[in-house]
């Protein structure tokens, strides 16, 4: 599968890009705050639905590194081609694949029911997982995790808008501690290249 280029649009997504060049300056200084043994705060607990409409939380993906991304199954462009290069890495990791969750959580709860989410991620690979919930339980997650979110109206209808969102792939170990982040545009094989390294690392 080829990937899609020139996919991020400054002018969509402009009123985030402060917050993307500081949460990466973030990113890239996490070794050196590990060092310092200082905590890196991202992700934490929540309380979301699974496409069959059971409550999972947190504690459901224990065991499991995830691979936790932000946003919407209207996003035309960033979305579908994140998820779609995640699939190619969960193909690429072969049998490592089994020690993988990739989520994906909505920042538009209102339109991405369980249903529309299941049926979204389950047409690019049935093993990535679409996440909602109510407002208040993705403001928490986004919260947790720095995600940003805005609707911007496109036209008059009440469903007629757009989300700008951060667009990071957040990395989480099998106790649900943050590892590292990952760019949208990061290509399958140097996702899977990544977590290879990353999961093949002795428990400290």
């Amino acid at each position: 599968m080829k990937r899609r280029h020139g996919l991020l649009r400054p002018w969509a997504y402009g009123p985030h890009t402060l917050f993307s060049i500081i949460f990466a300056a973030a990113l890239s200084i996490c070794p050196l705050l590990a060092r310092a043994d200082t905590p890196v705060t991202v992700g934490g607990s929540f309380t979301l639905t699974a496409p069959d409409g059971t409550t999972v939380t947190d504690e459901t993906y224990r065991g499991k590194w995830l691979l936790v991304f932000f946003g919407y199954t209207s996003c035309p462009d960033v979305c579908p081609a994140t998820l779609s290069e995640i699939a190619v890495a969960i193909e690429e990791l072969g049998p490592d694949a089994a020690k993988l969750q990739p989520i994906f959580i909505t920042v538009d709860p209102e339109r991405d029911t369980p249903e529309v989410m299941g049926k979204y991620t389950g047409a690019i690979d049935p093993r990535i997982v679409g996440l909602t919930g109510s407002p208040q339980q993705i403001a928490a997650v986004a919260q947790g995790y720095g995600a940003y979110s805005a609707r911007h109206k496109t036209e008059a209808g009440a469903e007629d808008y757009v989300v700008d969102h951060s667009t990071y792939i957040y990395i989480m170990d099998p106790q649900g501690k943050f590892v590292r982040g990952l760019d949208f545009d990061t290509p399958a094989s140097l996702i899977a290249d990544t977590l290879r390294k990353i999961m093949a690392q002795p428990d400290e």
